[in-house]
């Protein structure tokens, strides 16, 4: 590296410019934005080593199991910046989602102690903490013997770092003081609208602002072959948990009531709730796909990419996906924040969080930490971002970054605003406790029903509420 490129890389390093004035500067001595990229990756690996013994576990080995995905792929691509750093090694399986999860599930509860770390939902350590399967990192992140000083953990978006954490006990606030970091937040998806820009421009609309123009934009979009608004629609949690869930906690709707002795009951069959249905519902009705009930993430977003739907309510890395690859529809997609109720002064999407947890199992934990807060730091956080698709990321100092912002302003138009807009309402919306999936799937099995017309919204929702009391208390919950 010539002297003058370093000395540009070390100021950048230290703070003293940021990181266009650092583009800026290597431009003019030659440099390539590519080998730029390289070059600062590197040296901020070297930097990190200045004031932390990342050598502490120079020789040994960590094992991961992955989720094949993108922020997989993000960390694969800068693997060799952690081993030059630390002098350990790396091994992986990495399998398809359709059948990652149930490889997690066979490892923890047989107590396979071959995997160190792993990629979860932070739903699933509502079922994997309370069982003794993965370890509270609290331990580890407020230890400065094993926490490097910039890892700063407060960098972490506020609703997304306590979305990560609970405290066992059912219907227990997610981030309370008590609560258990299960795991660390990696990459995180919002709940907003994609839309085909194309399209909205020939019908002369504009991307809707609450549910009653949704219906009615979505409407007008559907025709000649072409449907309004694409959700998910299969008897699955997953149908509960995206655009649904965001639009009705924005109405200050919950799925449980927590009484103050702590019991549990259902709370889906308020009269706002059953207005927010009939509306989701006959909007499925009037411009849904016609075979909605089998509609899983991967059809919404095939059919946005492909020139069938023209908008979809669900996560805003679906849409960002879509807009790229050799999908039909790419470059021709836009972006924006959806607030459902009227009344409400912003958006407050429910989210998914892609995460690293630490097996209870693993025979080296603190080596296993030293790969955990890697993989999750800034420094690595912000190459994802800028080289490879690690969207959305999860740390403040990642989307102040400039770069990063005009990467996304300049092929995904609306997307930075949609999410600054959304991230301060953005959380978890559901209540923690052991039967989650059961009752959602449940809920999703009552919603197809209202769509098909078996049974109206109101008597829906006062059976699917019946039968939550029920389970509820069988399971000495309610």
């Amino acid at each position: 590296m010539f002297e003058r490129e370093k000395n540009l890389i070390d100021e950048f390093v230290r703070g003293r410019i940021d990181r266009r004035e650092l583009m800026k500067g290597l431009a003019a001595t030659g440099m390539s934005v590519g080998a730029a990229s390289v070059l600062l990756n590197m040296r901020a690996t070297q930097a990190l080593a200045a004031d932390f013994d990342w050598k502490a576990h120079a020789g040994k080995s960590v094992k991961l199991l992955l989720n094949k995905h993108p922020y997989a792929d993000a960390m694969i691509a800068n693997l060799q910046n952690f081993k030059d750093l630390t002098g350990m090694d790396v091994t992986y399986d990495i399998f398809p989602e359709d059948v990652y999860f149930d490889k997690v599930t066979a490892a923890l509860s047989s107590g396979s102690s071959e995997y160190d770390a792993f990629m979860t939902g932070a739903y699933m350590t509502w079922t994997y903490g309370p069982a003794g399967w993965c370890e509270d990192l609290n331990a580890w992140i407020k230890d400065p013997a094993k926490t490097n000083p910039g890892y700063n953990w407060e960098d972490m978006l506020e609703g997304v770092r306590k979305s990560c954490a609970w405290n066992g006990t059912p219907g227990g606030a997610l981030g309370s003081d008590d609560a258990k970091q299960w795991c660390i937040p990696w990459g995180y998806e919002q709940n907003n609208l994609a839309y085909n820009s194309e399209m909205f421009s020939a019908a002369g609309v504009t991307p809707p602002k609450n549910i009653d123009e949704m219906l009615e934009v979505a409407a007008k979009l559907t025709g000649n072959g072409v449907y309004g608004i694409g959700v998910r629609g299969s008897r699955s949690w997953a149908t509960i948990h995206p655009g649904f869930l965001s639009g009705y906690a924005n109405f200050d709707q919950k799925d449980l009531n927590v009484a103050a002795d702590g019991k549990l009951s259902a709370a889906m069959n308020t009269d706002v709730s059953k207005d927010y249905h009939k509306k989701f519902v006959k909007m499925i009705q009037d411009s849904g796909p016609k075979d909605w009930s089998t509609y899983t993430w991967y059809q919404v977003g095939t059919d946005l990419g492909a020139g069938a739907s023209a908008m979809i309510f669900d996560a805003d890395i679906l849409g960002y996906f879509m807009n790229g690859g050799d999908n039909k529809m790419a470059g021709k997609l836009a972006y924006a924040p959806f607030a459902a109720n009227p009344a409400a002064a912003a958006p407050t999407p429910n989210i998914w969080i892609w995460s690293l947890a630490m097996s209870s199992f693993s025979k080296d934990k603190d080596a296993t930490w030293q790969f955990l807060q890697w993989a999750s730091g800034p420094e690595h956080g912000l190459f994802g971002a800028t080289k490879m698709d690690f969207v959305n990321p999860v740390r403040a100092s990642v989307w102040a970054d400039p770069m990063f912002r005009e990467r996304l302003s300049k092929s995904y138009p609306g997307y930075v605003e949609m999410h600054d807009v959304s991230a301060p309402g953005a959380s978890i919306k559901f209540t923690a406790q052991p039967l989650f999936f059961d009752l959602t799937t449940e809920w999703a099995a009552t919603l197809q029903k209202m769509v098909a017309n078996e049974v109206p919204v109101d008597e829906g929702l006062d059976q699917l509420a019946e039968s939550v009391n029920r389970q509820l208390k069988d399971a000495g919950l309610g």
